[in-house]
């Protein structure tokens, strides 16, 4: 079992008290999705008007940070992993050695103004994957904001959905973390504890469904 970087920050929550073990509540939890998904052979998560422009305006999203900063990032569609984690970035600049996660923001009223708006434990321990695999020295989480498509937006107000009339330079909101070993080291321990729990809970499960044999 290898963890996706999206999802590592699931198991990267401490535990509340020392009985609850290596793991959080939380973590044992999605340990626990991901036993039920390989047992019955299910893939996927339930998605969402921001999840849905997300994949929509992402060549929109990716051509403004490259207006914006001067780039000429295209989209990445290498998988990488090691023996822990595995993940496919958005884009990757080799010679800078610095890696660009897209975010595109549902609305204006969500777009987030300032790198303070933009500090989310989930998408920092999803870069600091990233940085592992491909042994980047920096990343940066790009918040993009561009127009809604027709169809997606159906009861708020226009203006917070048509923003292309707005300076580009203000429609992009960029976070950057550097890389840290010591906190690659703690994700790949968590998913040694995480691998042992997803052990006994197949196990918990076999114990629970067996078949029934006859004579």
């Amino acid at each position: 079992m290898k963890i996706r970087c999206s999802s590592i920050g699931r198991i990267m929550t401490e535990p509340k008290t020392k009985a609850e073990g290596p793991l959080s509540v939380g973590a044992k939890t999605y340990i626990r999705e991901l036993a039920r998904e390989d047992i019955f052979g299910i893939e996927g998560s339930p998605s969402s008007k921001e999840m849905e422009k997300g994949i929509a305006v992402e060549n929109d999203s990716i051509a403004l940070l490259n207006r914006v900063r001067g780039l000429d990032l295209e989209k990445n569609t290498e998988r990488r992993e090691n023996e822990w984690i595995t993940g496919e970035c958005d884009l990757y600049d080799a010679l800078n050695r610095r890696g660009h996660d897209i975010k595109s923001s549902w609305s204006a009223k969500t777009f987030p103004i300032s790198v303070t708006d933009c500090i989310d434990k989930m998408y920092e321990w999803q870069m600091r994957g990233y940085m592992a695999l491909w042994f980047a020295d920096t990343w940066e989480v790009n918040y993009c904001l561009v127009d809604t498509p027709d169809g997606l937006n159906r009861f708020e107000p226009i203006e917070w959905h048509i923003v292309s009339h707005i300076p580009e330079y203000m429609r992009l909101t960029t976070w950057t973390i550097e890389r840290d070993r010591e906190k690659e080291l703690q994700i790949y321990e968590k998913v040694r504890h995480a691998r042992a729990y997803y052990a006994e809970v197949v196990a918990e499960f076999d114990a629970t469904h067996h078949e029934l044999t006859t004579a």
